[in-house]
């Protein structure tokens, strides 16, 4: 399986291909996050940084690249 190692943790790349099919459908980031949230993903802000994490347990899978955004 691969995986894209981004700022120290690793997301497997299914999930980052997830997150860029999603926001190039989505007109806004908050319709993003909602349908993010439809796969059992979520995205939320720490210290200036964006964190992908998995629902419902908010387990952080690593910080959301710059260009997905």
């Amino acid at each position: 399986m691969a995986h894209a190692d981004i700022g120290g943790a690793i997301i497997d790349t299914p999930v980052l291909d997830i997150l860029k099919r999603e926001r190039s459908k989505a007109l806004s980031v908050r319709e993003w996050k909602f349908r993010l949230a439809g796969y059992g993903y979520a995205i939320k802000d720490v210290a200036g940084a964006q964190i992908v994490t998995k629902l419902p347990q908010g387990t952080e899978l690593g910080v959301l690249p710059s260009h997905i955004h």
